[in-house]
């Protein structure tokens, strides 16, 4: 979704898929475009997906037909639930949309530190750094040569070949401290990360204590395949996406609906567990 025309098709998508119907009006608000414009891009949709709008002329909208099929979009509600509670209020949505979000305690990251980390990914240069950990709580200097930051669900890491450790681990952005100092250029790119480049499919079920219909509803949520959800993810992420997932995976819960779902594959990826 690089060019102007692809952000409209996906608007187009999106509001189409989501709420059953999309105008010119709806261009015109978000892009702040002329109605000629928004038409043209209407248009040029249909010439690219000739059978998936109809007009409405009642409600002169365009509606998607049934062999609708997005192109631009993730299939996902949170796309569209993120794009209109975020313009709720602004752009005039067909239906209000009253929400609220779960506060989270924001990490303190200096800009000044963010700078030193970009310039470093860029340039494939190496950092000194200070990094404090619940290991080692008093300030360490590291050499790190970073390749790419990594959000985990509730923060923010970096992944970069530690000099000292001699291999890539992930380091949270909010427990370095000072500014690091940029040093010489690397070979280390990130391209012999082996854990980062390895894929690995991470497959979950329902706990097996609950009932039949308590499974289902698990399989329902998460449009499990044969009673199973998998997931691909790099294997150094793993861990992290177990977390997410809210998997117990050390020791079962006593209650199978606090539990909800166990790892099926343990053992093929213990290797990447930590």
């Amino acid at each position: 979704m690089n060019t102007p025309e692809q952000q409209r098709y996906w608007l187009i998508e999106l509001l189409a898929w989501w709420e059953g119907r999309v105008n010119t009006s709806d261009l015109i608000r978000e892009f702040h475009i002329t109605r000629q414009s928004a038409s043209k891009s209407i248009k040029l949709y249909l010439a690219l997906q000739p059978d998936s709008l109809i007009y409405n002329t009642h409600q002169k909208a365009y509606q998607p037909t049934e062999t609708f099929n997005p192109l631009y979009l993730k299939n996902d509600v949170a796309e569209y639930l993120e794009w209109a509670t975020r313009h709720t209020g602004t752009l005039g949505l067909s239906v209000h949309l009253p929400y609220d979000a779960v506060s989270l305690p924001p990490r303190h990251i200096q800009p000044e530190m963010m700078r030193q980390l970009v310039q470093a990914i860029r340039e494939h240069r190496a950092l000194e750094v200070d990094y404090v950990s619940l290991t080692n709580p008093d300030r360490e200097g590291r050499i790190l040569v970073p390749h790419s930051f990594v959000k985990t669900g509730l923060r923010w890491h970096l992944r970069a070949w530690c000099e000292k450790s001699q291999e890539y681990r992930d380091f949270v952005l909010s427990r370095f401290r000072g500014v690091p100092e940029l040093e010489h250029v690397s070979n280390k790119t990130g391209e012999d990360d082996h854990a980062w480049h390895t894929l690995v499919e991470v497959v979950f079920a329902p706990d097996p204590r609950l009932t039949p219909a308590q499974k289902e509803v698990f399989e329902i949520d998460y449009q499990m395949q044969n009673g199973e959800l998998r997931i691909t993810t790099r294997a150094c992420l793993i861990q992290y996406l177990i977390q997410e997932m809210q998997v117990g995976i050390k020791m079962l819960d006593p209650d199978p609906k606090a539990q909800q779902l166990v790892l099926v594959n343990k053992d093929d990826i213990s290797e990447w567990l930590f």
